[in-house]
């Protein structure tokens, strides 16, 4: 195979609102950090440990005022993007790297009444995702297609 892959697929939970960046000519940029978790028993003191992983997310444009809107520190969010590293120099003139996530998608998944805020999070391409008290109420229109089926 001569093709290669960056994505990332990440679900955790944010560890700050959205710090937004704007530029001229009307583009934007979203950064906030993201905490995934790793959970396991040590197996010689049968001790529950967790490990936290931080990642830097990078959200442009749309996406970007959308996650300033809706994500609060703590919510629950799925990632999806690509990995990059980027230089810069620090006060001292060293070279210094970091590594970010750059977001293609994204999906919130704290419940709309779990969240710090009580904005209605149902907008845009990359709303909520759990809401299963939805399908109960159309049950009209499941029983109209039950009917419809051949056995």
């Amino acid at each position: 195979m001569s093709g290669t892959l960056n994505k990332v697929m990440l679900i955790g939970h944010t560890g700050d609102d959205v710090k937004m960046h704007y530029f001229e000519g009307g583009n934007s940029l979203g950064r906030f950090p993201l905490a995934t978790n790793e959970t396991y028993t040590n197996k010689t003191t049968n001790e529950r440990v967790t490990n936290t992983e931080w990642h830097n997310i990078v959200v442009r444009n749309k996406a970007a005022e959308i996650c300033e809107k809706y994500l609060k520190k703590g919510d629950m969010v799925y990632i999806e993007g690509r990995l990059k590293t980027r230089k810069w120099q620090d006060d001292k003139g060293l070279d210094r790297y970091s590594t970010e996530i750059h977001c293609t998608d994204f999906t919130f998944l704290t419940p709309k009444g779990d969240s710090n805020n009580s904005v209605n999070n149902g907008s845009g391409q990359n709303a909520q995702k759990p809401q299963p008290s939805s399908a109960p109420q159309n049950n009209n229109s499941v029983s109209e297609e039950e009917d419809d089926l051949p056995f």
